[in-house]
């Protein structure tokens, strides 16, 4: 079984253990022991795998730690376990900073059963840091992930290695969000930076406010075409063709007032694509209505995944529908269609109800 198969299993049981799992022994059991396994290492055996691990630290005599992975004799990773329905961001995890300077591991994870948390000591020699240079959700990854999470095995593993490309990670990521700001409204600096390269004048306050709707349209345009080249690689001829302020009557024959705009065809994809964890991205469908735009399991009405209510000026929001049979509308507010991937947990659990 190759690597990602392996991690597909482990999102199956993950999945059953959020419904199945109450307590922190029976997530290591259906979960964690598994992921230890994935990764290549044996967990019966006490030479790779130290359950309970102990390490004295000053005051703190005989406290204990979940898991310690050895490598050639040499603690490697130490892992900690919380409940699957512990959310990590509320969790205590001291005993990993209070272990990390005491053992040689360079490598620390936090796990939950869906979420994997990587830490290490990029900041600081021996002091493990405050936040992750690599999390991995179990319910809700993609290739890309799959591929950082391989650098983990034991038969690769190379602490160097994982180390610079965690350093790579954590400047790829505050670059991510950096973009992000600036194609939500481009500063000074950024229309600055652009204009030097278009325009051959004085970059004065009155230009720059005269340039920056069209790099922000310029932005947009990337983004957009960006998107259509990855929906014709998933879809093919089926993609739908995003254009700049297209707006596509749903059912053109009808000659009605429907229209589909750019932003409910973004979302009806994404959602598509969280979809097909679980189903045939085929059975997954859409249907626009004047005040709202459903999405349906095989276009039935009695199948509801979600509603998308984009048609106010200045408010999205989007119903969700609980599994049936109870089939509960929930509604939610959001400000970006990238807050969708957030629901991905309730829109598989839903789509999975009526396969």
């Amino acid at each position: 079984m190759d690597f990602s198969q392996r991690i597909k299993d482990l999102a199956a049981r993950s999945r059953h253990a959020s419904q199945h799992a109450l307590t922190e022994e029976a997530t290591k059991t259906s979960v964690v022991m598994p992921l230890i396994q994935a990764l290549g290492f044996d967990a019966f055996s006490l030479d790779e795998v130290v359950p309970e691990f102990v390490a004295d630290v000053g005051i703190k005599k005989g406290e204990k730690i979940d898991f310690a992975l050895k490598i050639a004799g040499k603690t490697a990773i130490l892992l900690e376990v919380k409940p699957i329905s512990m959310e990590l961001g509320s969790a205590q995890y001291s005993q990993l900073f209070r272990y990390f300077s005491t053992v040689e591991a360079r490598l620390a994870i936090l796990t939950n059963g869906r979420e994997i948390w990587f830490f290490s000591d990029i900041d600081e020699r021996n002091r493990m840091d405050r936040k992750p240079f690599f999390t991995f959700d179990l319910q809700n990854y993609d290739e890309r992930q799959v591929e950082e999470l391989a650098r983990f095995q034991k038969a690769d593993f190379d602490i160097e290695k994982i180390l610079e490309a965690a350093s790579n990670l954590r400047f790829v990521k505050a670059a991510a969000a950096e973009i992000a700001r600036q194609l939500a409204g481009p500063d000074d600096d950024f229309v600055r930076f652009f204009g030097r390269h278009i325009y051959e004048g004085s970059m004065t306050k009155a230009v720059v406010e005269t340039l920056r709707p069209a790099i922000q349209a310029a932005l947009d345009e990337v983004v957009r075409n960006r998107i259509q080249e990855r929906l014709n690689l998933t879809f093919g001829k089926d993609a739908p063709q995003i254009e700049a302020g297209e707006k596509k009557p749903a059912d053109p024959g009808a000659g009605s007032e429907i229209v589909t705009t750019e932003e409910e065809i973004q979302a009806f994809m994404i959602v598509r694509a969280i979809a097909s964890r679980v189903a045939p991205v085929a059975r997954i469908t859409m249907r626009d209505a004047k005040s709202y735009c459903s999405i349906f399991v095989d276009d039935n009405n009695r199948n509801p995944v979600c509603r998308l209510h984009f048609n106010a000026k200045t408010v999205k929001t989007v119903s969700l529908f609980s599994p049936q049979p109870d089939k509960t509308e929930t509604k939610h507010q959001i400000e970006d269609l990238s807050e969708i991937y957030g629901f991905a947990e309730q829109i598989v659990a839903t789509v999975q109800s009526y396969l």
